[in-house]
């Protein structure tokens, strides 16, 4: 959930806002003067955000992504039962 709080409006909410953020992962917009000037979020979205840009931005993740994508669609998969057994080869 993304709330919008301004700067006057955090200050004496912060520790119920980490709060909230801590245990709901809620997310805020923190404004000053009506205008976006920071976002506070909790530590498990942040690094989220960044592991989802790092593989964003790697093109050979990103090829077998939409190869995954591609075979599913086509019906190219494989059963549990199938995947365990190939596994347990290895």
């Amino acid at each position: 959930m993304i709330n919008t709080v301004s700067l006057k409006e955090l200050r004496p909410e912060l520790p119920k806002v980490i709060g909230r953020i801590d245990s709901r992962l809620d997310r805020y917009v923190v404004t000053k003067r009506g205008r976006p000037i920071v976002v506070m979020l909790s530590i498990d979205d942040y690094e989220s955000l960044m592991e989802t840009l790092d593989i964003l931005a790697d093109p050979n993740a990103m090829a077998g992504l939409k190869k995954g994508h591609e075979d599913l669609r086509k019906g190219r998969t494989h059963s549990w039962a199938e995947i365990k057994r190939s596994l347990a080869k290895l």
